[in-house]
């Protein structure tokens, strides 16, 4: 488990430094609406997958950037890294230093080790299973807050908000019932900031697993509950998620969603 979370670490501070040596000078196209891609997407990418097959040549190897790739493609190795090689690219585009390089392992469905490094703060998050969560190195917990009135919660929304989104009808529903809320733009960072005590509570019904699978083990590890946006087990073939700090807040999360019709 060390040597898989010491590539895990090693190899996300390694692709943050390739996206920052191309801040600012990228070119950006779209691959759908509101949906950008930069070359910088393509070298991170590109650096993190001879990382890991240097490391461990037998292993599968999950990108965002693959081009007709997807969870359901077939596999050839029990052990599958998972890269989102820049969550948060409309924020690197603009040069918005809230953007991360994301990467998890997982062992026949179940997440073994993960990562998410912003190169813009230097601040790496990390866990492995069983082992406890990390920022920089040391140990964090997620907050201890357990009512939605003192929540700061974090959202995120599909790149084409419509007013049926579930992710927006719950950001509605839960303007008067959190402290405040916040659109940070990185799915990855939201759950990092919940393991970390920033956030409180975080959810999403339009992520990706490259999005969340890191994260996803991150929160877990620091003390904090994720399930599926239905309240079972979370998958990694149906990526959608609550997140929450505490027992009491994820009942009360739960509870809201209901009453949102979600």
């Amino acid at each position: 488990m060390s040597e898989f979370l010491d590539v895990c670490q090693d190899v996300v501070k390694a692709a943050g430094q390739v996206l920052m040596d191309r801040l600012g000078r990228v070119n950006v196209r779209a691959k759908g609406r509101a949906d950008l891609v930069t070359e910088a997407d393509f070298a991170s990418q590109e650096l993190i997958r001879r990382t890991i097959l240097a490391a461990f040549p037998n292993h599968d190897v999950l990108g965002e950037e693959d081009d007709g790739v997807t969870e359901a493609t077939p596999r050839h190795s029990d052990y599958r890294w998972i890269v989102d090689p820049l969550d948060g690219t409309t924020n690197y585009v603009h040069q918005v230093p809230h953007f991360g390089v994301s990467v998890a392992l997982e062992y026949r469905g179940e997440l073994l080790v993960g990562a998410v490094y912003n190169p813009a703060t230097d601040e790496c998050f990390s866990a492995a299973a069983g082992e406890g969560a990390f920022f920089n190195g040391k140990p964090m917990r997620t907050s201890q807050v357990v009512g939605l009135a003192d929540a700061l919660a974090a959202v995120g929304f599909p790149n084409v908000v419509t007013q049926q989104s579930p992710d927006l009808r719950l950001f509605l529903a839960a303007l008067d019932s959190c402290q405040a809320i916040r659109r940070s733009g990185s799915a990855a960072l939201n759950l990092c900031y919940v393991a970390a005590g920033r956030f409180d509570v975080a959810w999403s019904f339009c992520t990706k697993v490259w999005d969340v699978a890191a994260g996803i083990l991150i929160v877990r590890e620091a003390g904090g509950i994720v399930t599926s946006t239905h309240g079972d087990d979370f998958r990694l073939d149906e990526p959608y998620y609550f997140a929450a700090a505490t027992p009491d807040l994820y009942a009360e999360l739960q509870a809201l969603a209901a009453r949102a019709g979600l």
